[in-house]
């Protein structure tokens, strides 16, 4: 049993530290305390089977992973951790180049077809579209720490796209809602609402 709980726990480790991420946020992902984490990982404890489970969806590995010393070729032929965090980022910047290929097939018909001014606009517009994509992405995937910083994109991005359509320079103060709204994003951020099972 105690050759078990050390090999968990270093798969645990190596895991977690792979992605990267820290004792709490493994711990927020699994709605458990950074404390059981902690045990886990210094091989005091083990997960129950349902947290087992959950701890090999979320890094891309099976079960047999966590449960062996030397990972066998079937086992490591899978995504590794680094594989999987490259892979998702990987698919969200396709999502986002996607967003820009779809704004250049709608922009370079038109274009050639008429004479519409301001039609780069497409353009600006993608940004907040791709930091909307962002959201979700890091959401499902990332450190929702990050998710701070997108959501501070959109805000400023949205303004700018508000702005550059109304097209008179004179309405320079709608930038001023941008500020008690990063105000509310930065204190949103820091707020943690977290449920401990343990």
């Amino acid at each position: 049993m105690e050759d078990y709980k050390r090999i968990i726990a270093n798969n645990i480790i190596e895991l977690r530290k792979a992605v990267p991420l820290t004792q709490a946020e493994l711990a927020e992902k699994l709605n458990y305390s950074d404390k059981a984490v902690s045990k886990w990982e210094r091989g005091e404890s083990i997960p129950d089977v349902i947290v087992l489970k959950q701890i090999a969806d979320l890094f891309g590995v099976t079960v047999d992973y966590l449960l062996e010393e030397v990972h066998s070729l079937k086992s490591t032929a899978q995504s590794t951790p680094r594989q999987l965090v490259k892979n998702r980022m990987l698919i969200a910047s396709l999502s986002c180049m996607l967003v820009f290929l779809i704004a250049t097939v709608v922009y370079v018909p038109i274009m050639l077809a008429t004479e519409i001014k301001g039609l780069w606009m497409i353009f600006v517009y993608c940004v907040p579209v791709c930091a909307i994509l962002l959201i979700i992405f890091n959401t499902m995937w990332g450190r929702k720490k990050l998710n701070f910083l997108f959501i501070t994109l959109l805000v400023w991005s949205t303004l700018v796209c508000v702005y550059l359509a109304i097209g008179d320079f004179g309405y320079w103060p709608i930038f001023l809602i941008g500020i008690p709204g990063q105000i509310i994003i930065v204190l949103w951020s820091g707020i943690k609402a977290k449920i401990f099972k343990k």
